[in-house]
């Protein structure tokens, strides 16, 4: 299945240019957090959720065919979980930011998503707004790791190292 446009993979134009939507795929194995965040999303003009994925496996794939610009991806999901998931469309789909969202401040899944290519590392309890100006931060190139979790020194001096 064709969608159009050019091939991030091969090096295309990026599709993150001024005045053009930025392409969203929500990966979260519960259906309600899905569709709680398309709703948030679907509110900014900017934003085109192209797809959702309820596992790791079912994201890559749609990632794939829908290659989008930054995929919000559940640390934990079915087989493979959100790290291994993130491992394999950074693989195909290198140009693809992708927000990793845990539930906790697990610092060894941190540095497991840093290590699998993640763009940003936040936590759930994000508000709205937030998490729209974190998906446009990290379309512009941004890395970021939420507050609450940075702000340990040792997190930090760990970070900075990686």
């Amino acid at each position: 299945m064709s969608y159009g446009g050019p091939d991030r993979r091969r090096g295309g134009p990026d599709r993150r240019t001024v005045g053009e939507r930025i392409r969203i795929l929500i990966v979260d194995d519960h259906a309600l957090v899905r569709v709680g965040m398309r709703a948030i999303l679907e509110r900014e003009p900017d934003f085109e959720i192209v797809g959702e994925a309820e596992d790791g496996r079912v994201a890559h794939e749609v990632a794939l065919e829908t290659d989008p610009a930054i995929i919000l991806m559940d640390l934990s999901l079915p087989a493979p979980g959100g790290i291994e998931a993130t491992q394999r469309i950074k693989r195909d789909l290198p140009a693809t930011g992708i927000i990793i969202l845990a539930s906790d401040e697990d610092e060894e899944a941190l540095f497991q998503a840093i290590r699998a290519g993640a763009a940003a590392f936040i936590l759930k309890n994000v508000g709205p707004d937030d998490l729209v100006t974190i998906i446009r931060r990290v379309s512009e190139g941004e890395f970021l790791i939420n507050d609450k979790v940075f702000a340990k020194p040792a997190v930090a001096s760990r970070v900075l190292k990686e």
